[in-house]
């Protein structure tokens, strides 16, 4: 997560996530992002949360794809990277430059929610607790945080992530570790959930079958949640 390498990739940034399994799964390459967003509205609407209510900050929001599917769900959309180059195509957006990796530019308390979208694998493993911790700083008691990423326990991920450009420096984490750092961080784990079963076409006929899945450990993502306890 180091400024010069998402300062690189900031130009076609799109065209650096080509690869050949992806691009046959997904026509269209907002379908990894819409599928992202419509976990997140799912999991609050199933967990009793009303997100006109919350506020919501991005952490490693890149170019903000995400938080423009779901700004208008939430009462505040917030967002922040490191790098200054993917955040000149969010303008519009609520969004701030990180001080780096493990530092959160907002004070304590500010967020009912919390996600991390693709961004622990970039993140050193001995800095992941210090950012799940800002992450839990910046939330009030009973905030959510929500971390996406590749499942590492499905082989076809683990070659597609050698082959993407910026995957290069990329290091997985299976949700156990996930969880392990929400025990860390003295959070209390709310599960997890697989995802991307199902190719974009598929999905639109058959969506709701992939929910069927969830719980197994195959699908090409998986979203875990942990909660700050009240």
């Amino acid at each position: 997560m180091s400024h010069p390498e998402f300062d690189r990739y900031a130009s076609g940034y799109q065209d650096r996530l080509r690869e050949p399994i992806r691009d046959r799964f997904a026509r269209d390459p907002r379908f990894f992002t819409e599928r992202k967003w419509i976990l997140i509205r799912d999991f609050l609407e199933t967990s009793g949360f009303d997100s006109a209510s919350l506020s919501w900050l991005d952490v490693g929001c890149g170019e903000g794809d995400l938080m423009r599917m779901g700004v208008h769900n939430f009462a505040r959309v917030a967002g922040c990277d490191v790098s200054p180059g993917m955040l000149q195509h969010a303008q519009g957006l609520d969004i701030r430059l990180q001080p780096s990796g493990t530092q959160l530019p907002f004070g304590d308390e500010e967020f009912d929610f919390a996600t991390a979208v693709c961004v622990f694998h970039h993140v050193d493993p001995a800095e992941r607790l210090s950012l799940i911790l800002e992450m839990k700083r910046i939330l009030r008691p009973g905030g959510v945080i929500c971390l996406i990423e590749h499942n590492a326990q499905n082989p076809v991920v683990r070659g597609m992530v050698r082959r993407i450009p910026v995957d290069a420096n990329a290091v997985l984490l299976e949700q156990r570790e996930c969880h392990d750092l929400f025990r860390r961080a003295q959070m209390r784990s709310l599960g997890t959930e697989f995802f991307l079963y199902l190719p974009e076409k598929l999905f639109r006929l058959f969506g709701s079958l992939e929910a069927l899945g969830k719980r197994v450990p195959f699908g090409g993502q998986f979203a875990a949640f942990g909660v700050r306890p009240a």
